[in-house]
């Protein structure tokens, strides 16, 4: 398969996912119920809620930066924020046949000249936000399974717990990811860059206390996320305990990581379906969905503005060489 026809693909399915299950979401719920339940807001409560999302933001460039540091690599606090944001504008708009991530570690690496490293300080960011993620999840559930029994959420969670376990135990297990790598054995570079990405994360290990404290940070965005939810609701005049969407809130955001443009769809079937479970109208839950899908898009055209300002002189483009297991990345 070219690269073009990998380009367009990549372009294609999250567009089709998004707006696919955005008719899907219209046509099952009335689009004037929604607007309507959002119209009659009250905007004190949504400011408050806006600010408190795009504070979030600050504190996963937090987190990041301390596993940049775990793994020896240095970077400026501007220059992670920058590419940080950037790769948010690229969760909106799919420019490349690469995610947001490798964007943004692409970029970093051109500044800093260790690839291999941005990419593990990626990774384990990614698992950092992910066991924090989890780890909220089961604690918020043992708290809440007796007000809510829903075996979709259980089967979540549970699922959730396991994957995280897993994912785990194979990029810090020299055995066992020596053993998967196996699978590349045909493309040696490939499994070369693999083993490489390895050696950066199990760097981690001798510094087990900046993964735990990536691991509390991420809690607590998970926590400061519920409550920008809470404040959503509030100003929707819903009265919804914090606690369901601190249940929920995990939830929602392992839905959203699936191929889409900005989680945009998949976070609206989500809480239409979740708040429902504690009395929440599905027009109430599309609209409080919405709501945060626009506070998405304005932080990532924040990050758009970043795009074409500091990058004017050469936009960052995939090709073959630059490719995450091709040549000296990792």
């Amino acid at each position: 398969m070219s690269q073009r026809v990998k380009s367009i693909i990549s372009v294609v399915i999250p567009c089709f996912l998004s707006f696919g299950l955005l008719v899907w979401l219209f046509l099952t719920i009335d689009y004037k119920d929604i607007w309507q339940a959002i119209k009659g807001s009250d905007m004190r409560y949504l400011s408050a809620a806006g600010i408190i999302f795009f504070l979030i933001n600050f504190l996963i460039i937090w987190r990041w930066r301390i596993l940049m540091k775990a793994v020896g690599l240095k970077s400026g606090r501007l220059s992670s924020m920058r590419w940080f944001f950037i790769g948010l504008f690229c969760n909106l708009a799919p420019i490349s046949s690469v995610g947001s991530d490798v964007i943004k570690g692409l970029g970093l690496a051109r500044e800093t000249g260790f690839k291999p490293k941005v990419f593990a300080s990626i990774v384990l960011d990614r698992l950092s936000g992910f066991a924090g993620i989890v780890i909220l999840a089961a604690v918020a559930f043992l708290f809440g399974h007796g007000i809510i029994a829903n075996k979709l959420v259980v089967a979540a969670i549970v699922a959730m717990s396991v994957l995280s376990g897993m994912i785990g135990v194979v990029l810090f297990s020299h055995r066992i990811f020596s053993f998967a790598c196996n699978v590349f054995a045909a493309w040696p570079k490939i499994t070369d860059n693999l083993m490489r990405l390895h050696y950066d994360i199990v760097l981690l290990k001798g510094k087990q206390d900046k993964g735990w404290e990536s691991i509390g940070i991420s809690i607590g965005a998970q926590i400061v996320l519920a409550i920008e939810f809470y404040l959503t609701a509030k100003g929707m005049h819903q009265n919804v305990p914090l606690v369901y969407f601190i249940i929920f809130s995990p939830i929602v955001c392992v839905v959203t990581a699936l191929p889409s443009i900005g989680g945009l769809g998949f976070r609206e079937i989500g809480w239409v379906y979740l708040l429902p479970l504690v009395g929440v109208s599905k027009e109430m839950a599309g609209g409080l969905s919405l709501i945060n899908s626009a506070f998405t898009i304005i932080a990532g055209l924040l990050g758009g503005l970043f795009y074409v300002t500091t990058l004017s002189s050469g936009r960052i483009q995939y090709s073959k060489a630059d490719g995450l297991l091709e040549g000296s990345s990792s």
